[in-house]
């Protein structure tokens, strides 16, 4: 049902982003500059076909190689295309036909309007929770992405699976998705309007660190979340009692992270120079590194840092030859902020 439903309500039920009844499918943030003029250049049927969470703008991607998981219309694969350069590429993976149809039909458009001699952005039709059927090389990228819509599958946990399988090691996924702080009852689930706004599949927090984890990713990290609000009375009386959240997740492909944050007394210092984050980089929620300072982290964000793409960008001091016990106060809990009624109506 899930897969029929996602063709159906994003390909023929929304025309546009402003046919959704909730916000839990739209995006709250200001991007920063950089991805704001690379916004400028998508194509306005793109952006108007446009169904997403959260921004999906990874730092540090020049010359990446990344997959878009459930790509839609194109509009953050076009963003990418951008900011990885011509040097880099951009796959999309998107299950429904006319999303795809928008998406394939401005390729030129953007190439020109890019300046490249070649695209850097090709799409293909498949179901994320099948991705092993896919044309795709194991190990291949350095970053997968995804916007609002593994909560629209059923099988979350293949998805996570596959994502770690096709990335390098020291790769990252990093994504956007719906949250929720209990789990959807299972008569629910199948409802075709709670799933296409996105909610009624949303992932229960404590299942998603499961999965995760299961997957081989050790030590998610939370990088921004927003509680999320339902406009719409009888989807509200529907879902009443359980509280959403839009959230960003990283997850790093490394090995040997450890499931506490061990502290081995071991700190970095930022050289700055990531385009976006030049003044201060975040690493996570908990992990705003300011250029220049030194900055403590455990052994866990050590590793996020110098064995990914971020290490030219650090200094490194300390070593793992000497380890203080846990950090205080780390781990534990629901991981979102609750700062306004989930039920209420919210800007978008």
């Amino acid at each position: 049902m899930n897969l029929e439903n996602s063709r159906n309500y994003y390909g023929e039920v929304l025309q546009g982003s402003g046919d959704l009844l909730t916000d839990a499918c739209t995006m709250a943030d200001m991007p920063p500059p950089h991805v704001l003029r690379a916004l400028a250049n998508v194509h306005p049927e793109v952006k108007a076909r446009y169904y997403g969470c959260g921004l999906v703008a990874p730092s540090a991607i020049e010359g990446a190689r990344i997959l878009d998981l459930g790509s839609g219309s194109g509009q953050d694969a076009y963003v990418l295309a951008q900011l990885v350069g011509e040097q880099g590429e951009i796959v999309g993976v998107d299950t429904t036909p006319a999303q795809l149809a928008v998406a394939n039909d401005h390729a030129e458009w953007h190439r020109e309007r890019f300046g490249f001699a070649r695209s850097n952005v090709r799409f293909i039709e498949g179901d994320i929770e099948q991705l092993g059927l896919l044309d795709l090389e194991p190990g291949s990228f350095d970053v997968i992405v995804s916007n609002c819509v593994i909560n629209l599958v059923a099988d979350k946990a293949a998805v996570f699976s596959a994502a770690h399988r096709l990335l390098k090691p020291g790769g990252e996924m990093y994504f956007s998705d719906v949250y929720s702080d209990r789990r959807v009852p299972a008569h629910l689930l199948d409802d075709p309007v709670l799933h296409g706004e996105c909610l009624s599949g949303a992932l229960y927090w404590g299942d998603f660190l499961a999965h995760a984890q299961k997957a081989g990713f050790a030590d998610p990290r939370l990088v921004k979340d927003r509680p999320l609000g339902i406009g719409d009375a009888g989807i509200a009386e529907k879902l009443a009692g359980i509280r959403f959240f839009s959230a960003t997740y990283r997850l790093f492909k490394l090995e040997g992270l450890e499931p506490e944050c061990e502290d081995y007394g071991q700190a970095v210092i930022y050289r700055g120079g990531i385009v976006g984050e030049e003044r201060a980089f975040m690493l996570d929620k908990h992990h705003l590194i300011e250029a220049g300072r030194a900055f403590s982290i455990c052994g866990n964000s050590w590793k996020m840092l110098a064995e990914t793409r971020f290490a030219p960008h650090f200094d490194f001091v300390g070593d793992f030859s000497k380890h203080f016990g846990v950090f205080p106060g780390c781990g534990g809990g629901l991981p979102f902020d609750v700062t306004q009624d989930p039920l209420a109506a919210a800007c978008c």
